[in-house]
């Protein structure tokens, strides 16, 4: 499980992974912002916003996870 520090935000995200890797995007569960991460052995390696345009391509900033 990795731990992501939203950087806009602060609240600590809880990130489960099925392997140790990932890269591809993350949404806070507090601020809602999306962000392009990549992780490697569980420990974040890069978080970068994404703007609108790139979020509305992959469809998600006006959807609510239950």
């Amino acid at each position: 499980m990795a731990i992501i520090k939203c950087p806009q935000c602060g609240m600590e995200n809880y990130f489960k992974l099925a392997q140790s890797a990932y890269q591809g995007p993350f949404r806070c569960m507090k601020c809602r912002e999306t962000f392009t991460i990549r992780i490697e052995n569980d420990d974040l390696k890069s978080c970068e916003l994404l703007d609108k345009q790139e979020t509305d391509k992959l469809n998600i900033r006006n959807k609510h996870y239950g």
